[in-house]
């Protein structure tokens, strides 16, 4: 071969080789810059996060022994998931399908719609529809919706029932071009009403629709299972009472926040949706007993499918709270209370008007001397908290109060148990002396203008004659308070009413009141009458405008039985974390001191023993096995009603270890408020069990 055609193959590769490389030079132009538009249709893959909280666990609350009283109960809710709903009709159709299919396998029941418009029958492959009573009836918002829906889908007549229900079966993808059913009539039932219902609900981003409450958690796994999109479990912590009916006035109530108390919260780091303690132990121990809710955060993509969840801040449970109350005395206190009002009325003589007939509630407290720590509070009537918003209604309107802790926040003068106090200031101040002899003559004429009468010259003109401070307790003898008061002075006699605690705060970590300790303060303070000599002598046997509640009582015996050291009430035993440690374990709180000498102490007490055995209690506790002292009381408040019965008792008496005090509106007579106490007693001395 020459030279020549060696020349001309090397230009023709050349040629081929440049055209090769010009066509892929081309397509490399088109590729980046000419048929950019062609391959953007498809969009670029964009990620998006957002967070959503982790509810964390609420403390829970127990009894001083570790009985669990409130705990948490878990409830899972199946809700469609408006952000990932299927956009097509027939894939929305097929995912409630689903839905349906599994619920009736699993024996589960789904919500019925508030408001369900239709009566739908099913026929041989078709369906009978027509309005139900419901749709005539109703009035609330959906039905408003329902006929604005029906008018912006043209339907001329929205009382023409197949007209309306043609349009939204067309609308739900349940007709197919022909007019015939896509779908069994049994399935286009459960449809077209679970299809309205939703339309008509605030289905949407922030408000998702509900399928179904109080879901077992198998159903739910296998839902999730069979349906990726579309639906979600919100799951739902719920406070669980182990005794309902018992302690409800104790343990009180959560609560979506208050709008009043917003603010408070959110400065707080409370959630907007928060559940906060809003009476009782929840709300006065919310600080312990309150979670931290943690936060996920979940990565999706434009297509709505979650690429990543991520736990970002934990949760932090909050702690158990345990309270010195004994569960097995508070049922014991509680049902012994409603039992003795009970009593009250049996006894009642038909004969006698205003003789305890009209007896209906009252509060017991029971106290440890020692401490005072509450082992039991009481109050009759009172309510369900697992019912509680189902009853409020009721609850709320209902004449005998129910809902009043009638322990902490009722008050009631406390007759003669006042004039054990009046007999220790007397004694500490040397007005009188142990062998202090008064000659009480029934009528104490002392003034001209106010002249009272003993309780015993009233019901039959008698007199108990000379007798000492043992024996005025003993037997609660009014004439001699009267003197007494007199020489004492309403000035020293609240001065040491007040070390004793009546008419001032308990320290009990609930909310209480604080009632009112006659005397001329008080009146000045309210633009009331001056206060008279007459004010006192009434004020000596409890009466006045003495005003405290069973609680305040019952802390003055403790601190009468203490000599004289004042507790605090305490309601709380300690705190724990989540991993039971203990957190916080409060030590018992003294108020004052007033020193009680042991002698007068000795002179009170034997009084007090006195009432038991042989005064106004022996009724009820003569022959008791354990020795115990007390006092009774009797008030009058109504000259309409029975007077109130009112008793302080402690045991044992020579190293008293719980004091109960127990007060029962229009009881009668002091006596009778006896009856509860001692079944308090029997249970915590181990009687008759």
């Amino acid at each position: 071969m020459n030279k020549k055609e060696h020349l001309i193959r090397f230009f023709a590769v050349g040629f081929i080789f440049c055209a090769v490389c010009l066509v892929y030079l081309g397509r490399l132009i088109y590729l980046q810059i000419a048929g950019q538009d062609y391959y953007v249709t498809t969009p670029p893959t964009v990620y998006y996060t957002r967070t959503v909280p982790i509810q964390a666990h609420r403390g829970e609350i127990y009894d001083r022994n570790g009985v669990p009283l409130v705990v948490n109960a878990y409830s899972h809710t199946l809700q469609l998931d408006y952000g990932s709903f299927p956009t097509t009709e027939s894939g929305r159709n097929e995912l409630l399908l689903t839905i349906f299919r599994a619920a009736e396998d699993h024996g589960v029941a789904l919500n019925t719609p508030s408001f369900n418009p239709f009566v739908i029958g099913e026929g041989h492959g078709t369906v009978t529809i027509r309005y139900s009573e419901e749709y005539y009836n109703f009035s609330g918002g959906k039905k408003s919706r329902y006929l604005k829906l029906i008018d912006g889908l043209n339907v001329d007549d929205p009382e023409d029932v197949n007209a309306c229900a043609s349009a939204l079966m067309n609308r739900y993808g349940l007709l197919d071009e022909d007019g015939r059913l896509v779908y069994s009539p049994t399935q286009t039932r459960k449809l077209l009403t679970c299809r309205l219902d939703v339309e008509l609900s605030n289905f949407s981003r922030v408000e998702p629709y509900d399928l179904g409450s109080d879901i077992p958690f198998d159903f739910l796994t296998h839902v999730e299972e069979s349906c990726p999109r579309g639906i979600r479990i919100h799951t739902e912590v719920r406070r669980h009472y182990n005794y309902p009916g018992y302690a409800s006035h104790i343990l009180g109530l959560v609560a979506a926040i208050p709008d009043s108390n917003v603010e408070y919260y959110t400065e707080r780091g409370y959630a907007l949706d928060a559940v906060v303690g809003i009476s009782g132990a929840e709300y006065s121990f919310e600080e312990y007993l309150r979670g931290v809710d943690g936060v996920m955060t979940i990565t999706e993509d434009n297509y709505g499918n979650i690429v990543s969840a991520e736990v970002t801040k934990e949760p932090v449970a909050g702690n158990d709270v345990y309270l010195t109350i004994d569960i097995g005395m508070q049922m014991a206190a509680e049902n012994a209370l409603a039992k003795n009002v009970q009593q009250i009325r049996d006894e009642a003589d038909p004969d006698d008007p205003l003789s305890g007939e009209d007896a209906s509630s009252g509060a017991l407290v029971a106290t440890d001397v020692d401490t005072g720590e509450l082992l039991a509070i009481a109050s009759y009537p009172t309510y369900d908290l697992s019912t509680y918003n189902a009853d409020y209604t009721l609850l709320a309107n209902d004449p005998a109060s129910p809902l009043l802790n009638r322990a902490l926040r009722g008050t009631y003068a406390p007759g003669s148990t006042f004039k054990v106090g009046v007999a220790v200031a007397a004694l500490s101040e040397g007005v009188i002396e142990a062998d202090t002899l008064i000659d009480t003559k029934g009528i104490y004429t002392y003034y001209k203008d106010f002249q009272p009468a003993c309780w015993i010259y009233a019901y039959g003109q008698q007199m108990h004659g000379e007798i000492n401070v043992t024996e005025a307790i003993q037997e609660s003898c009014n004439y001699f308070f009267f003197e007494v008061g007199r020489m004492l002075t309403i000035e020293k006699m609240n001065m040491w009413m007040e070390k004793f605690g009546l008419g001032r705060s308990t320290g009990i970590e609930l909310y209480e009141e604080t009632g009112i300790l006659a005397g001329p303060e008080y009146r000045d303070e309210n633009g009331l009458d001056n206060w008279s000599p007459g004010d006192t002598l009434a004020a000596a046997i409890g009466q006045s405008d003495n005003l405290f509640t069973p609680l305040q009582m019952n802390m003055y015996l403790t601190t009468l039985l203490n000599r004289g050291t004042r507790y605090s009430a305490q309601i709380l035993h300690f705190v724990k974390d989540y991993g039971k440690a203990t957190v916080y374990d409060p030590t018992p709180r003294v108020l004052n001191r007033s020193n009680i000498s042991d002698e007068i102490f000795t002179i009170v007490k034997q009084g007090m023993r006195n009432v038991m055995d042989n005064g106004s209690a022996a009724r009820v506790f003569a022959g008791y096995p354990i020795p115990v002292g007390g006092k009774t009381g009797t008030a009058q408040v109504y000259t309409t009603k029975s007077d109130n019965a009112i008793m302080s008792a402690f045991a044992p008496y020579d190293n008293p270890a719980i004091a109960v005090t127990c007060v029962i509106e229009q009881g009668y007579s002091g006596t009778k408020a006896g009856y509860a106490i001692k079944d308090v007693f029997d249970y915590y001395f181990e009687l008759n069990q």
